[in-house]
């Protein structure tokens, strides 16, 4: 990467500005997810371990209004932070003013604050994400001329947060997570080891256009599974019966399997069942068509042997998005049949981009048999697009 990182910059008694994805679930007041959180350690334990003073920033959640603040404040965090880090954690519950600024100049070489939640302020006028030029200036006054972004779940946005403050600072770095996702995903698209299979899930072509059309041109082959499967089949005229289908993209499905070159592969056969939910017939399909009055909700058994077969050889796989409503253990065996086929290959990168898929990995069991799975489902998406991440770009070249 040809950007600095954190280990670039002297940290010995600086006050050191750090944009974390600390964006975890609650459920009344209590973190139901954890693993951003302990994915920011490497970076936060490197920064004290040199003796610099951690200063956090994050959101959580979406603020537009003074009432969206319930519940939304980062003090769960906080006492979650410290608790793995072993260590007090400084929280003083505010995003600016005189007692934010007290305490972080009361901070010595090695200790840590987490600022209150930035989103706080979207109130008046959405300040941080958009970017507002003296949110920015004003957070980046809080320290010494030093910012590591290590949040590449929103690296795909230019908030005050993280570019805001990288435009007002000496050096702005890379954290340890933020390296690594930009490692594996962004060299595994680029400089991939073949053959290099991507293998694209979820509801919707319209979301994924950009993302095919790159991976076209890049992968040696393209798995496609999920909802949108319907689309590409209604496209080349076979029978969805009422399973998912965007109308609109009926085209392009069309244009992107003509200009594929046989590249784009889909499935032969669906597990389909007679309603989303409340249903009381669930069976495989013969082929592809979809029966009258049924819908389409994973990938058929015939449709695991052929991604099976096409996954075999491969040294790099991308995968974003599952084949099924995999939260339904009736729909769950296309996406534990593709996960098996990927990590059983001998020396594979396989590589999860976030969203959905992490969730499939991490809640069927699958999560240490891949060799990366991104935090940041958006920022991965627009790196498999081939888009410049503002977050990325906002940093000092070496």
């Amino acid at each position: 990467m040809a950007k600095l990182t954190v280990k670039d910059v002297d940290l010995k008694g600086k006050k050191v500005l750090v944009r974390v994805d600390f964006n975890v679930p609650l459920k009344d007041g209590v973190i139901t997810n954890d693993n951003r959180i302990t994915a920011a350690l490497p970076t936060i334990k490197y920064i004290i371990e040199q003796g610099g003073r951690a200063i956090l920033f994050s959101h959580l959640g979406r603020v537009k209004e003074e009432a969206d603040k319930a519940g939304k404040s980062l003090a769960p965090v906080a006492a979650d932070l410290a608790a793995k880090l072993g260590q007090e954690v400084a929280f003083p519950g505010v995003t600016r003013g005189a007692e934010l600024e007290a305490a972080i100049d009361a901070l010595e070489d090695g200790q840590v604050l987490l600022v209150e939640n930035t989103r706080f302020e979207d109130v008046d006028g959405k300040k941080e994400s958009k970017n507002d030029p003296e949110l920015g200036q004003y957070w980046a006054s809080l320290g010494d001329g030093i910012f590591v972004n290590d949040a590449f779940g929103t690296a795909h946005r230019a908030h005050a947060s993280n570019v805001g403050i990288s435009a007002n600072v000496e050096k702005a770095v890379a954290g340890f997570l933020l390296e690594n996702e930009i490692a594996y995903i962004q060299e595994a698209v680029d400089n991939p080891v073949r053959p290099f299979i991507a293998i694209l899930g979820g509801s919707k072509v319209s979301d994924k256009i950009g993302v095919i059309e790159n991976l076209l041109e890049k992968a040696d082959k393209v798995l496609i599974g999920g909802g949108m499967t319907y689309t590409f089949y209604k496209a080349q005229g076979i029978e969805i019966g009422n399973s998912l289908v965007e109308e609109d993209k009926l085209d392009i499905a069309k244009e992107l399997l003509e200009k594929s070159n046989g590249k784009l592969i889909l499935p032969v056969d669906s597990k389909e069942a007679n309603a989303f939910a409340g249903y009381d017939v669930v069976r495989d399909t013969e082929g592809e068509a979809v029966s009258e009055g049924f819908l389409g909700l994973d990938i058929g058994p015939k449709s695991i042997a052929k991604f099976d077969e096409e996954l075999t050889g491969a040294k790099t796989v991308v995968w974003n998005g599952p084949m099924g409503v995999f939260e339904n253990p009736d729909f769950q065996a296309g996406t534990i049949g593709v996960m098996d086929a990927i990590v059983k290959q001998p020396g594979v990168k396989s590589i999860i981009g976030g969203g959905d898929s992490a969730a499939a990995a991490i809640n069927l069991g699958r999560a240490d048999k891949f060799s990366w799975i991104s935090t940041g489902g958006g920022a991965s998406m627009e790196l498999l697009e081939g888009k410049v991440l503002p977050g990325l770009a906002a940093l000092t070249e070496k």
